[in-house]
């Protein structure tokens, strides 16, 4: 039985990295946790920091990656969404998440909040 994903990478199908979109998406679809799925997206305006790649789950802070060019990066954004799955809320440090990411985080987004905001 095959559990729907509730946790995304996307991956940016705009960006000109040293990977095309299909070897991001090719290397990253085997070593990511169970209940990820991958969405390709058109540009998340990280053009200056290609290729860029973004997490997000409901009701946890998302969060922007940039530079991501190597399989070692690649490697590293797996265990944070190892880490990012695990926690509550998504919300991490930046001394938690993996040393290869530490200069590639280009944002964090607090999630949405889950009561009505007038």
């Amino acid at each position: 039985m095959t559990k729907t994903a509730d946790h995304f990478i996307l991956v940016c199908a705009t960006c000109s990295g040293a990977m095309s979109t299909d070897q991001v998406t090719g290397a990253l679809a085997p070593i990511l946790p169970e209940g990820f799925a991958i969405r390709t997206v058109d540009c998340m305006a990280g053009c200056s920091r290609p290729t860029t790649i973004g997490l997000q789950a409901p009701g946890k802070a998302q969060y922007l990656f940039g530079d991501i060019d190597t399989e070692l990066d690649l490697d590293a954004v797996a265990e944070f969404a190892g880490q990012y799955r695990l926690s509550s809320d998504g919300w991490t440090s930046a001394t938690e998440r993996p040393p290869a990411l530490f200069t590639k985080t280009l944002s964090r987004i607090p999630a949405l909040p889950t009561e009505r905001v007038s």
